[in-house]
């Protein structure tokens, strides 16, 4: 039945019977229900569903509902994040496609709130063109809220093996030189993300004199509770094919800088923040290498605790088109790539502003903006 809840938690049955069962079944051990629902009901009880993240919650009693009214779930209750109309692609990947993992060994974990660690790697993929048709983060069994997001940048490739020996904290004084060669990233991954699939025509090029030799995986800890002695071995699995597709891929990134003169006052119920990607911008990146524009087939929205809600706009011939992208319920513990339904193209001369909306009313200082 279609109930709604006040602010004191109170279920009420709703007049307007918005939900309708498709089919029931029970056994030993599962309950299942499914049901249909219209995205938009005009209902003011009902919350509409749209492709921003949906928080759906679920509790349950062992005994059915009686007179007096529903049970208490007492702890058999959860949530869980979903984009119900953007659902991960899940593509059938051969079993015996080969792969390599870039996995950190054994990083200690400083206790302080956020640390980024960098370790180089050299792509085991050497001499012919492959492409990686999809990747998996690695993380370790109990760190899923230590680990943050994950980059791979691409490196120099007049580097030498004697990179491959050390990890450091990235962004250091201290840290190598070879470090400050990784500048494109060619992956990201972010937390609560599950593998990332690319479409059938589309893979990462790996193996041939222009691509990447070696590169840096950058990881950034989420330690807020300041825990000691954490030793990790997280990373990502590129899975990859000789039977190579007709594009290969590459990353645009957009979005506000990093930088100290970003920042967001406390006690803001909403504060609004815009990245500009310009056409001049554009004009350089892709006006000699890519005259006819760049697809873009996938976009990962990515923001910190105070993110609400980010929205992705594009402009052409300065008329403003569909939003690339969007979530309006945004979730910090569910970063995961949104698929375009329709590749869009993005040409030189056009423009794209990223839109973060914040929130800080819980805060009594300065945030201070941080990759």
């Amino acid at each position: 039945q279609d109930y709604f809840t006040d602010e004191n938690r109170v279920l009420k049955k709703d007049p307007q019977q918005d939900y309708h069962l498709e089919y029931a079944m029970e056994n030993s051990t599962h309950t299942i229900l499914a049901f249909s629902r219209e995205l938009h009901t005009c209902d003011t009880n009902d919350k509409s569903i749209t492709e921003s993240t949906v928080r759906v919650i679920w509790a349950y009693h062992h005994k059915d509902m009686g007179e007096a009214g529903q049970n208490y779930h007492g702890s058999n209750r959860g949530t869980k994040s979903l984009r119900l109309l953007n659902p991960e692609k899940e593509e059938v990947l051969s079993a015996s496609l080969p792969y390599f993992d870039l996995t950190n060994k054994d990083v200690p974990v400083p206790d302080k709130d956020t640390t980024y660690w960098c370790q180089m790697f050299k792509i085991p993929v050497q001499h012919k063109k492959h492409h990686v048709t999809k990747v998996e983060p690695l993380i370790q069994k109990g760190h899923e809220n230590l680990v943050h997001h994950i980059l791979l940048y691409q490196c120099s490739s007049n580097l030498n093996d004697s990179v491959l020996d050390y990890g450091h904290e990235c962004y250091h004084p201290n840290m190598p030189d070879s470090f400050l060669t990784c500048e494109t990233v060619i992956f990201a991954w972010a937390i609560g993300g599950e593998g990332f699939t690319y479409p059938p025509h589309v893979g990462l090029s790996i193996g041939t004199a222009a691509d990447p030799q070696f590169v840096l995986m950058e990881v950034h800890y989420d330690n807020p509770s300041y825990t000691e002695g954490l030793i990790d071995n997280s990373g990502l699995r590129l899975i990859y094919t000789p039977v190579l597709r007709k594009y290969d891929a590459g990353v645009i990134e957009a979005g506000l800088w990093v930088s100290l003169f970003h920042n967001i006052p406390p006690g803001m119920p909403e504060f609004v923040s815009e990245g500009h990607c310009t056409l001049e911008c554009l004009k350089e990146a892709l006006g000699a290498e890519r005259p006819s524009g760049i697809n873009v087939f996938a976009v990962l929205l990515h923001a910190h605790l105070a993110g609400r809600a980010i929205r992705m706009r594009h402009f052409h011939n300065g008329e403003e088109q569909k939003l690339l992208a969007y979530d309006d319920e945004f979730d910090f513990n569910f970063q995961e790539f949104q698929y375009l339904k329709e590749e869009r193209t993005i040409l030189p001369g056009d423009n794209l502003i990223t839109e973060c909306h914040y929130s800080t009313v819980d805060r009594i200082r300065m945030t201070w903006v941080r990759k």
